[in-house]
């Protein structure tokens, strides 16, 4: 389970999800898939969050990771750039965007 802290020893990965809601939901099931099936299965992989808004127009897939270079490696496997094949034909862009938390409060 991902717990937002300071840490510099945790890579923070948030990908954001364009789509529309007609599809948002089955995104959404092709993300829990992928996790559930893959990404939770790699080495270093911490845990995972997903959020929509509630115009269903936006997916915000937040995940932990014990370094960078486990996420890269995820990432560059084939296997994830076949189900970014099918996350691509579900929306219109998603981006993922490395993070360090800088700051939390209470």
């Amino acid at each position: 389970m991902p717990t937002i802290k300071k840490d510099p020893s945790i890579q923070t990965v948030i990908t954001t999800f364009e789509v529309t809601p007609g599809t948002c939901d089955d995104l959404l099931e092709e993300l829990r898939l992928a996790c559930n099936d893959f990404v939770s299965k790699q080495p270093g992989f911490i845990g995972a969050a997903m959020h929509v808004n509630d115009a269903q127009t936006r997916i915000a897939n937040y995940t932990q990771w014990a370094s960078r270079d486990d996420f890269q490696k995820m990432l560059r496997s084939p296997e994830m750039r076949a189900y970014n094949r099918t996350f691509n034909d579900l929306c219109k862009t998603f981006e993922p965007v490395m993070y360090d938390v800088v700051t939390t409060s209470d």
